[in-house]
């Protein structure tokens, strides 16, 4: 689904490229509601374990192979806003490193598959939730849904910017029954990787998943014929909360996927690239600004063992990705801390200069 500079015309590439950054500084406001101390160290390996994943292109139809899009799985373990940001750095680094989405196309690409994947996905898994039986089988299950439907999603989207700005005359229903037929199957790959990867988090600890909380009923005993509330439990020590495993069941499996496993990915184009060459919407295609770059084609330059080129740059664009990725949340993370703080403590039925009054005289009494 990355899209190429010359498929979509100036003009629309611009406006797209707005609407992206738009989006994204919206994302920035609101992960600061969602980053905690738990996950915002765990944001920037799940936009490293997507960048890994999505090098292992998987085979959908004769002569054609899809990837993780990423959008679900980062909406529904870290948040919506956070899930945008993480996709984004993604595609990010991709664009400038890899030579993989063209860079006037950025704005096209953040929008296609960090926007519309994370907002269509993260709204369908919370209707479900709200009509499913409250267990964790029902958060698998809604994620599985979710996941397959926001890739169509964003293969629809990618038709309209086409249909607004595309730089060939190819007609419009082709395009548009080529791309959601086979992101159709390329969503059944994404479903099961997403569900997967959720249902193994939620199993150890489903306090990690943005999408779970909230959502267990609470224990019900039966006292004297009624059911009533059980007591609430202790709080859990801080070392039992400690996401120091998690974190690193995260960086060990991305470095696998992307510097072992990523060797051994389908080389038939994807989906977007299939679909563009067999219509013809490739012809205005324009040379990539890095693929000069030594990393470009996901294979470091001058490295003759080519297993060897593919693992390197894959373990290359885990490390940068989660350098990249941790650096932003951290910040994020750390302008809720100075906002928290600069926000006065409310004293119950008082105005807020009888609030500042009230603190300075419990100061003064301490």
């Amino acid at each position: 689904m990355h899209v190429p500079d010359g498929f979509i015309n100036a003009p629309v590439s611009a406006i797209a490229g707005v609407g992206a950054a738009t989006a994204i500084a919206v994302s920035l406001r609101g992960a600061r509601r969602e980053l905690d101390e738990k996950t915002a160290p765990l944001a920037g390996l799940v936009a490293a374990f997507i960048f890994a994943v999505q090098m292992l292109n998987f085979p959908v139809a004769a002569g054609t192979s899809g990837h993780l899009l990423g959008g679900a799985l980062a909406a529904i373990l870290v948040g919506p806003y956070t899930g945008v940001l993480c996709v984004s750095v993604v595609l990010l680094m991709q664009g400038i490193l890899f030579a993989d989405g063209g860079l006037t196309a950025l704005g096209v690409n953040i929008t296609d598959m960090a926007i519309v994947t994370t907002v269509v996905a993260y709204t369908v898994f919370r209707g479900l939730v709200k009509v499913l039986p409250r267990r964790r089988s029902s958060i698998t299950a809604a994620t599985f849904v979710a996941a397959l439907l926001s890739v169509p999603s964003a293969a629809l989207a990618f038709t309209a910017i086409y249909a607004a700005g595309g730089t060939t005359d190819v007609p419009l229903g082709k395009v548009l029954t080529a791309m959601v037929g086979v992101h159709i199957l390329i969503g059944i790959g994404e479903a099961a990787i997403t569900a997967l990867t959720v249902g193994a988090v939620i199993a150890v600890r489903p306090d990690l998943v943005h999408g779970a909380r909230g959502l267990h009923a609470p224990l019900k005993l039966r006292v004297g014929g009624e059911l009533v509330d059980a007591p609430a439990p202790e709080p859990v020590p801080a070392a039992a909360r400690s996401t120091h495993k998690v974190r690193a069941v995260f960086v060990v499996a991305a470095l696998l996927l992307a510097g072992f496993f990523s060797f051994y990915a389908s080389a038939s184009p994807d989906g977007l690239e299939k679909v563009a060459h067999d219509k013809g919407i490739d012809t205005q295609e324009k040379k990539h600004a890095t693929e000069d770059s030594p990393l470009a084609g996901y294979s470091v330059k001058d490295i003759g063992n080519d297993r060897i080129a593919t693992g390197l740059a894959g373990m290359i664009g885990v490390g940068v990705t989660v350098g990249v990725g941790s650096g932003i949340f951290w910040a994020v993370r750390r302008r809720r801390g100075t906002a928290d703080e600069a926000t006065p403590t409310a004293v119950p039925g008082k105005s807020q200069p009888e609030r500042s009054h009230a603190q300075k005289s419990q100061t003064e009494k301490v």
